[in-house]
């Protein structure tokens, strides 16, 4: 397993798709140029396929496909940083098979989200991150997000599987509570695992988590200001918490209005006005309603992107 260590600024890129009917296919060259977007604003890894990149949408050729292509383009920018792929499902024989085309196309480590619908218990969570870890050996995320799986993964059970299962190294909390957060740093602090990671699933809740010893993002707002959104982890991480609380405040309606409707309709949008992108989507998912399109133009004008 490589020795990989989480922390920083990390986008969950979106995965550009043409206007050309039904059949919305990639938009490789918009995913490259995103993808070196994402590097000349200094992130320190990158998720692709994950929920924001609608991986549920993905066949299999193409989720190798856009895997790949990330990839390559952070290959040649000889930038060394870790491409994570998602892989998660609420089938553990999909996981694994996520987890391999992964693998095979050179991803350096998953991001797997707690299984949705199945509601397993804790044993089962445990069994399912196991069985994935047996079958690849890569290093694995957590991904905790309790509004997309209709399930909180407590902190006793996330440190549990981070204890059995020694492939998983972070968790990506999104719960949305900086108080779960902060105990699954505590119970990791005084019991370990060593070295076990704790990054936020949620932009507005980073600032606050790295001052309870979180250790960066998963993030949806990257995808517009890789720099910003950079620059104000790596101040918060040094402790230089006045010039990362500015760039937060900055940034907060963008963060906000990223979610006026579901992720990630209005970061699509907004990264259409941007020009990176064609405002393309798989359904279910619909392009932004025209009532809220204000709302994310004007967050993108107060930082001068449009």
């Amino acid at each position: 397993m490589k020795d990989i260590k989480f922390f920083g600024s990390i986008p969950a890129i979106i995965t550009p798709f043409k206007n050309n009917g039904k059949e919305n296919e990639l938009d490789l060259p918009a995913l490259e140029k995103l993808v070196q977007y994402q590097l000349d604003g200094g992130v320190d890894a990158i998720v692709v396929a994950g929920s924001t990149g609608e991986a549920a949408t993905l066949n299999d050729d193409e989720y190798v496909t856009v895997v790949e292509k990330v990839v390559a383009v952070v290959k040649k920018s000889g930038k060394k940083i870790p491409v994570i792929a998602g892989a998660g499902s609420n089938d553990t024989k999909k996981a694994i098979n996520f987890s391999k085309l992964a693998k095979s196309a050179g991803a350096d480590a998953l991001l797997h989200v707690t299984p949705y619908y199945n509601k397993p218990t804790p044993n089962g969570l445990v069994l399912h991150f196991k069985e994935i870890a047996k079958a690849v050996d890569m290093p694995i995320i957590i991904y905790n997000v309790p509004g997309r799986t209709g399930s909180n993964i407590l902190p006793q059970v996330i440190v549990r599987i981070a204890r059995e299962v020694p492939e998983v190294i972070a968790v990506k909390e999104a719960s949305g509570s900086i108080n779960q957060m902060a105990e699954i740093i505590n119970e990791v602090a005084k019991n370990g695992p060593k070295d076990f990671v704790v990054l936020s699933g949620d932009d507005s809740l980073t600032l606050p988590l790295i001052a309870l010893g979180g250790k960066g993002c998963i993030s949806v707002v990257c995808n517009e200001v890789p720099k910003l959104f950079s620059d104000m982890i790596h101040f918060a991480l040094k402790g230089k918490m006045v010039e990362a609380e500015k760039l937060h405040y900055q940034m907060l309606d963008l963060m906000n209005v990223n979610f006026i409707e579901s992720n990630p309709i209005p970061v699509k949008f907004a990264m259409f006005m941007m020009g990176f992108i064609e405002n393309s989507l798989r359904l279910p998912l619909t392009p932004i309603e025209e009532k809220n399109k204000p709302a994310v133009e004007k967050a993108l004008k107060q930082l001068k992107l449009i």
